[in-house]
């Protein structure tokens, strides 16, 4: 493994901190201390757990503006953006404080007068997870949240390109009282932990948020040791504005999906399928607010739009820009960039295109970019065909004022998360994921514990001898 890896600046190039690669040793090491560490942690009772969740909330909250300023100079999202993230980060750790008091057992009527039936929970152990550089602070405490409220403990990696914000949240956890080899960060690349954490013996569950192609290979090598596994993968999200939608309202929320983080989510806009009838006004009043959006440092004030998080998502956003417009998509504005190669920097400006077709690497391909293509339909069944047409079913959403058209939408869209005149659905309350090769089991919500825990089924005979 490297012996460091540098953290740049995404908007200038410039290097934040060189951060110490852990060994393979070290990373044994930290897993063999989260399993030793499991015992004791997994025996304290729910409400202490819950008491020192709702510590860490406080201590993070205490240093937000550290915490996003961090993130936004490792990551490049307007600090606006990351002061959020603070609150939605916390929100997953103040959701699950409560859930952890909340994980009954049931009782069984048996079959016979002499037997009682008992259905307990309990932790599935050590949890290894790895995290994503768009979203570095949530999809930490999406992930650790369950788990130390359930009674695992927990381990986790996060992406080079952004591990300063998730050792800051692991300082604060220590900090709040919640004992250093219950919770633990360890740093590396993905590959080579990947392969750590799933050969382990001490590791019995793998959380992931990432690309789909990632998330199959997490999944193969766990199955050597059956793992438990959740996984939160790539999307492809349509937004399908129907005839009688509120195109206001369909233009606002679809911006705000859209262009958040430089659409660099998982869950934004990436493809906009329009009734053709109102195609032209959408397509019109979608670009006029497109081309007021600021680019710039995510540190400078009134920025909106980032800059992309390296050259290697550069070079995927411009290609598929290049094949729509070569093979007959009209730019309606952007199509701009600011990049330098050398100094390692890459801002693409908003863009909107018009006149995409399914032949087009943009309709097939997540797009992690502020590229926002449109195409038309005419009948609801060619649209939700469209919608359905890829692998992928994280997140999907559409703009309709007919009840009838919402339900049918809503009953042959295969996602797992849906918004109906809403482009920001997530929430800690919420289940969370995605259908296909979007993922496996969901985070936030009852849901979200469920996979942080064993079912164990105790029959008692004889209880009257």
């Amino acid at each position: 493994m490297a012996a460091t890896i540098k953290v740049t600046n995404p908007a200038t190039g410039e290097l934040i901190q060189e951060v110490k690669a852990d060994t393979e040793e070290e990373i044994h090491l930290a897993l063999r201390r989260g399993h030793e560490s499991f015992r004791k942690w997994s025996k304290i009772n729910a409400h202490e757990r819950s008491r020192l969740l709702k510590l860490w909330s406080k201590k993070i909250q205490e240093h937000k503006d550290d915490l996003a300023k961090i993130m936004t100079m490792e990551s490049g999202k307007p600090l606006h953006e990351s002061l959020g993230e603070v609150d939605y980060a916390t929100s997953y750790i103040d959701w699950y404080a409560e859930e952890a008091k909340r994980l009954y057992g049931r009782t069984i009527p048996a079959n016979t007068e002499s037997k009682r039936i008992i259905v307990s929970r309990q932790p599935v152990g050590l949890v290894a997870a790895i995290t994503p550089w768009n979203f570095p602070a949530a999809m930490m405490t999406r992930k650790a949240a369950p788990a130390l409220a359930a009674g695992c403990t927990f381990v986790v990696k996060p992406a080079e390109d952004t591990p300063l914000t998730t050792m800051k949240l692991i300082e604060l956890a220590h900090e709040a009282g919640i004992p250093a080899d219950v919770i633990q960060c360890v740093n590396g690349y993905g590959s080579e932990v990947g392969k750590i954490f799933t050969e382990s013996k001490y590791v019995r569950k793998i959380t992931f948020t990432g690309s789909t192609p990632v998330g199959k290979l997490l999944i193969r090598d766990s199955a050597s040791t059956v793992k438990h596994v959740s996984m939160e993968l790539g999307g492809h999200a349509p937004v399908i504005v129907a005839h009688d939608a509120d195109i206001d309202l369909a233009v606002e929320q679809t911006i705000a999906s859209k262009f958040r983080n430089a659409g660099q989510t998982c869950i934004c806009a990436n493809r906009v399928l329009v009734h053709e009838s109102i195609v032209e006004e959408f397509a019109e009043k979608l670009t006029n607010e497109v081309k007021k959006l600021k680019v710039g440092n995510g540190l400078e004030k009134g920025t909106q739009i980032g800059p992309v998080i390296n050259e290697k998502g550069f070079n995927k956003i411009v290609s598929q820009v290049n094949d729509a417009i070569s093979k007959g998509a009209e730019v309606l504005c952007g199509n701009k960039y600011n990049a330098n190669r050398e100094k390692g920097y890459f801002f693409v400006y908003p863009t909107v295109l018009k006149n995409v077709n399914e032949n087009m690497k943009i309709m097939q391909e997540e797009t992690f970019g502020p590229i926002l293509p449109i195409t038309t339909f005419q009948e609801l069944e060619e649209a939700v065909n469209i919608a359905n047409s890829t692998p992928y079913g994280l997140a999907a959403y559409f703009f309709t004022n007919d009840y009838r058209t919402g339900i049918y939408l809503h009953e042959h869209l295969d996602f797992g998360i849906i918004g109906w005149n809403d482009g920001s659905p997530s929430a800690a309350h919420a289940p969370f994921g995605g259908m296909k090769e979007s993922g496996i089991g969901r985070e936030g919500g009852v849901e979200g514990i469920e996979p942080y825990l064993e079912t164990k089924y105790l029959s008692i005979g004889d209880i009257y001898k």
